[in-house]
């Protein structure tokens, strides 16, 4: 059994401190998941006019491949060396890339430090969340922040970006990180007073190792595949057979090992497994509606890629929107079950909406859409984390809680593959002999109905994700969440050192509750 070691009991306002230091924390990954988009001409036109073009999209792939890699041994370390170290040098790692990135002197090197970054930026998303299931009382409980702070990251991202590219250098958006991130540092270290373990616990770095080397090649997989590379190509059939084997190899190292890097065991946990698989359903969906909303905008209906950004605002609207409502609504007694249900409810109504488009759509309509669509996946973002840590034994509470991200990222690659197989097949279907890359060429005569076989292949894509998002919506409704205020919910989270909590006492909330 784990011990933690006795610790003066944090007051109120270090607990105030300590969640403000996880909410930039949260911001600054947001931040810099989207703001790389904005400097992508600066960057090239000065580190690699020629070539740096075609480089572009491994900014943006080897901080989330990196990221997502690094979720699994996260969990582990925070369940085997307690929150506050394994956070604490989430965030260095997540600095030092910043640094890296902004004196790198060619795309080599730039790739290389957003790499670093990523695996920084993998904690800072998902450690964070277990540090502030520490902080807060059920009885102060205010609700679901993610949609609120993701909403406030998806429309703050690309403009501040602009902002720093028109009127400094593009470092200017990784040395922006410093400042802040060097608060964070300070603040956490002196305020933050977590559990800390003082039991032997082993650590399954080669399961670890096979995690992030199926991570990495899946994504990989469904990056290239059908896009730089034939499915049936040599390449990418051995990336495919490659990840089958590696993710069998990693069950069964998990299987016979003696401290798993994620244990089988929570699959036995009903509220678990079905959590899990809403979670990467919702990030297949997400994916597959936001990448291919964008080329509808700008290749049927002819708008600028800034322009096309712009309508991510009215969805961040409705994250936002909706955080600060199910927040409110949480804190006066409303069940979790309640927003994943209507949730995954309202997000699919959405794709289903977007699944009519048509080429003379009103614009105002699919911002109006957008914006139901932000108030879906807002119920969803935080919640599904309160659901997990809720259920997840307390051994088990970092793991369970990066699990939720590690899903996510495997489901939103594989949405995002489905999504360019089921426009190819659309497309190709409607115009024999011709491919959906070819579009740009094609010949006068048949521009038009190239045009509605897009048009046919792009509604195809938003009907089968309003399709998965029906799936999850029938696993929300057997969700059986646990009341953690109840003897039958899960043991209590023993913080700052104080005794496990009896039946009835207040227990840590879910990180996704947050108290003002």
């Amino acid at each position: 059994m784990r011990t933690a070691t006795a610790r003066p009991p944090m007051t109120q306002n270090q607990r105030r401190l300590g969640m403000a230091a996880c909410l930039l924390t949260i911001v600054l990954a947001l931040l810099d998941s989207n703001i790389v988009s904005a400097a992508a001409v600066p960057i090239v036109r000065e580190l690699d006019p020629v070539h740096g073009v075609a480089r572009l999209p491994w900014l943006v792939s080897a901080f989330a491949l990196a990221a997502t890699a690094a979720l699994p041994l996260y969990g582990k370390l925070c369940d085997v060396l307690g929150a506050k170290p394994v956070y604490l040098g989430a965030v260095a790692t997540f600095l030092a890339g910043s640094a890296l990135c902004g004196v790198a002197q060619g795309m080599t090197q730039l790739i290389a430090f957003r790499a670093v970054q990523g695996i920084g930026a993998g904690g800072l998303m998902s450690v964070t969340m277990v540090v502030m299931a520490h902080l807060v009382d059920r009885r102060q409980q205010g609700g679901n922040l993610g949609g609120l702070i993701g909403g406030f990251g998806m429309a703050i991202g690309p403009l501040l970006g602009g902002l720093i590219v028109d009127h400094t250098s593009w470092r200017w958006i990784f040395y922006l990180n410093l400042p802040l991130g060097l608060l964070v540092l300070v603040t956490a270290t002196v305020v933050l007073r977590l559990p800390r373990q003082t039991e032997r616990r082993r650590i399954d770095f080669a399961g670890a190792a096979m995690a992030a080397a199926f991570a990495v090649v899946l994504l990989l997989s469904t990056e290239w595949g059908g896009d730089r590379y034939a499915w049936t190509s040599p390449v990418m059939l051995s990336l495919v057979g490659a990840a089958v084997a590696l993710f069998g190899l990693f069950l069964w190292r998990q299987a016979t090992a003696a401290e798993p890097i994620l244990p089988l065991s929570m699959f036995r946990i009903p509220t678990l497994r079905l959590s899990f698989a809403i979670q990467g359903l919702v990030g297949a969906a997400m994916m597959g509606a936001l990448i291919y909303l964008m080329v509808y905008l700008q290749v049927l209906r002819g708008l600028a890629a800034s322009s096309a950004a712009l309508f991510l605002v009215p969805m961040a609207l409705g994250l936002s929107f909706v955080g600060i409502v199910s927040g409110w609504l949480t804190a006066r007694g409303w069940s979790t079950k309640t927003f994943l249900v209507s949730g995954t409810a309202t997000a699919a109504a959405a794709l289903g909406f977007l699944a009519t488009l048509g080429a003379d759509t009103s614009l105002w309509l699919i911002r109006a859409d957008l914006f139901l669509l932000g108030a879906g996946f807002g119920q969803l973002l935080g919640l599904l984390i309160a659901a997990v840590q809720q259920a997840a034994p307390p051994t088990q509470l970092g793991v369970a809680t990066t699990s939720v991200r590690f899903f996510q990222n495997l489901g939103g690659a594989l949405g995002a593959a489905i999504s360019g197989s089921v426009l190819a097949r659309v497309y190709a279907g409607r115009m024999p002999g011709e491919t959906v890359g070819g579009l740009p060429q094609v010949a006068p005569e048949l521009r038009l109905p190239a045009a509605h076989a897009y048009l046919a292949g792009l509604d195809a894509i938003f009907a089968v994700g309003c399709g998965v998002l029906l799936v999850a919506l029938f696993l929300a409704t057997l969700l059986r969440l646990p009341d953690p205020d109840t003897p039958g919910g899960p043991a209590p989270r023993p913080t700052d050192g104080e005794r496990p909590a009896q039946a009835g006492e207040p227990r840590p909330a879910s990180a996704s509750a947050v108290s003002p």
